[in-house]
């Protein structure tokens, strides 16, 4: 055997694939270059979008207790109007904590896994940022952005698989709640009586079933806490749609480059469908975002190895937790009158 060649002082930024990651010259300098923290300035843009983002979902916690508060269901009026507390009267923003507070706390923990595992395998990593926006959510959910490459199938997995299944495990004691302390109104089964129709996940019906076994899921109006478990179930679900650089994505990858291929094509274009059958038009928006990251460089896997049994175990777990948050329609608009 050869003994391999000294790396040069300086390795070029975009690494051949045939690169020997088990040499430790190379893991050697691969370490040294990743950066202990990130910068100071990136960490001023997170805290400065994270308290963006508290405000917005602050707003639309107001207008989900408020409806609690009246049995009545969500109102996008309700929630324009919330925007007007900012000046009128701060105080009432308050209402909106338990709201903001338990969505926010899913989503940071869900980034954190994602952060974590990058740490783990020494991967650089930015802070989460916060997407604030205003929706009935109040924001687009969070990110990170991964600065280095993947050296294997295994750190490819973690921290594909990291952050929705954590994010999940935070979200099911405030669903929990939400289940519990749910109101029994009738009158929301007529959607006559509804601004927006929210969809409910398998995961809801099957605890709906255990503790409202008598009562339809349609007729349960959610509390604040609730609802928070509600939208962070929905974005688990759009984050393990196993497409492209998507949670899901990185997860399919690291078993299969192939299948990850295959479904980067297929399953937008099935999202698309869904739109087109009504179910939800936003599928139109989702379903072509998607389809066109396909067509984006995906980093290579410099150390192809198949996964350990235990990582294919948690890949299962991660398909259930997408079938259990997946809703079809997960927001709809109720049949207008005649």
């Amino acid at each position: 055997m050869t003994p391999t060649p000294p790396l040069p002082e300086a390795l070029p930024s975009s690494l051949p694939e045939s690169l020997d990651w088990n040499n430790s010259l190379v893991r050697e300098w691969y370490y040294s270059q990743i950066p202990p923290r990130p910068s100071t300035k990136s960490l001023v843009l997170a805290v400065a979008l994270f308290l963006l983002t508290l405000c917005t979902c602050l707003v639309a916690g107001t207008q989900f207790a408020v409806a609690y508060t009246h049995n009545e269901a969500a109102s996008l009026s309700a929630f324009l109007r919330g925007f007007t507390l900012f000046y009128k009267n701060p105080t009432g923003l308050l209402a909106g904590l338990p709201f903001a507070a338990t969505l926010l706390g899913i989503l940071l923990a869900h980034e954190l896994g994602h952060f974590f595992a990058c740490r783990h395998h020494h991967l650089y990593a930015s802070y989460p940022f916060f997407i604030p926006f205003p929706n009935l959510a109040g924001t687009f959910g969070a990110f990170i952005m991964i600065r280095s490459p993947m050296r294997t199938n295994r750190a490819l997995f973690d921290v594909g698989a990291s952050g929705p299944i954590v994010g999940f495990l935070f979200a099911i004691p405030a669903l929990l709640y939400g289940v519990l302390h749910a109101k029994f109104v009738p009158e929301l089964t007529n959607p006559a009586n509804a601004e927006l129709i929210y969809g409910t996940p398998l995961l809801l019906r099957l605890l709906d079933a255990v503790f409202h076994p008598r009562l339809s899921p349609d007729a349960l109006l959610l509390p604040p806490v609730g609802r928070a478990a509600w939208v962070a179930l929905f974005v688990t679900s759009l984050n393990l749609v196993p497409v492209a650089q998507l949670d899901g994505g990185h997860i399919l990858r690291s078993l299969s480059a192939r299948a990850h291929r295959v479904f980067s094509l297929l399953l937008p274009i099935g999202l698309i469908a869904l739109g087109w059958l009504h179910f939800w038009e936003g599928w139109y928006i989702w379903g072509t975002l998607l389809l066109m990251m396909r067509f984006l460089r995906i980093p290579p896997v410099y150390n192809a190895a198949p996964l350990d049994a235990n990582r294919r175990l948690w890949a299962v777990l991660a398909l259930i937790i997408f079938v259990l948050c997946f809703m079809p329609s997960p927001i709809s608009l109720p049949p207008s009158s005649p």
